[in-house]
């Protein structure tokens, strides 16, 4: 089970690189959308939508908001031209602050998920908050994922993704070396406090050889310390969260199309969490140091 596991993350590996480093900005906005999408799909089990009608609406209700987005700057000089409204041009930059609704999420479902894990196993929601928190996470993650790329370039994806592809491998084998209390065990028994803190340390380490790397001061070498580390709590709790979600519908994979992962869900469901979170923070480090 571990041989097929590595060999699809490799080439998931390789494919994720390739487009982040080769792909024009607006084909990287596509090419995250349908991984989004087929996510979307999988989502759409978990939450009971059963019918192709309905699935099919749910991802047009991704996809009309992520042509918005694409073509935000677009849409506001056309608005302002029609209008006759040149201000308008000034709220081009007001979709960052959409990043404020997921970071309070994810840091509220961390909490909650740590201190009331049995509560939320219990709990019945009923299916349009289930659709709805579906399609606001999962819009979310492609929102500030393709803007950290847009804004930031595609190193500032690339550490991303490392951090988080690092983090997952050290929790696994932390966890698997020292594992013995249970981060969860009503949710994902297989997730340990020590895989949790070999998972920190990486964050730590990748800090730091991004720090030496880019020869930031020592203050911004902090900032994206911390970051890394959050970022990368946050995206456990993300993993849980959604483990969460599959253990409410008695499922073990949100799909079975990656062979050693399940579904596409399954691979990227830390990613969707710690997104908007590690732009958030990516924006305050900015501010800090060009103010």
């Amino acid at each position: 089970m571990l041989l097929p596991r590595i060999l699809t993350a490799l080439v998931l590996a390789t494919v994720a690189i390739s487009a982040i480093f080769l792909l024009p900005i607006l084909y990287f906005y596509l090419f995250i959308a349908v991984i989004v999408l087929i996510a979307a799909w999988e989502w759409c089990s978990l939450s009971e939508i059963d019918s192709p009608v309905g699935k099919l609406i749910f991802l047009l209700l991704l996809i009309f908001p992520m042509l918005g987005v694409t073509f935000w700057t677009q849409i506001l000089e056309l608005v302002s031209v029609l209008m006759e409204w040149p201000e308008v041009k000034e709220y081009s930059g007001a979709l960052e602050w959409l990043v404020i609704g997921p970071v309070i999420f994810w840091v509220m479902m961390m909490l909650l998920i740590r201190k009331v894990p049995e509560e939320l196993l219990a709990l019945k929601l009923k299916k349009r908050y289930k659709v709805f928190i579906g399609w606001f996470v999962l819009l979310s993650a492609w929102m500030f994922l393709t803007k950290l790329r847009a804004y930031y370039g595609s190193e500032a994806v690339l550490y991303f993704l490392v951090l988080i592809w690092v983090a997952d491998i050290a929790a696994y084998f932390s966890g698997k070396k020292f594992g013995k209390d249970k981060l969860a065990p009503v949710i994902s028994p297989g997730k340990t406090i020590q895989g949790m803190y070999g998972a920190i340390l990486s964050a730590m380490i990748c800090a730091v050889i991004l720090a030496l790397y880019y020869g930031y001061p020592f203050m911004i070498a902090t900032d994206f310390g911390m970051l890394s580390i959050l970022t990368v709590l946050v995206s456990i709790y993300g993993d849980l969260f959604f483990s969460l979600v599959k253990r409410q519908n008695n499922v073990k994979d949100s799909g079975s199309i990656l062979p050693g992962h399940g579904g596409v869900l399954d691979r990227i469901d830390s990613v969707i969490a710690a997104a908007p979170f590690y732009y958030a923070g990516v924006i305050l480090i900015g501010r800090s140091v060009f103010s």
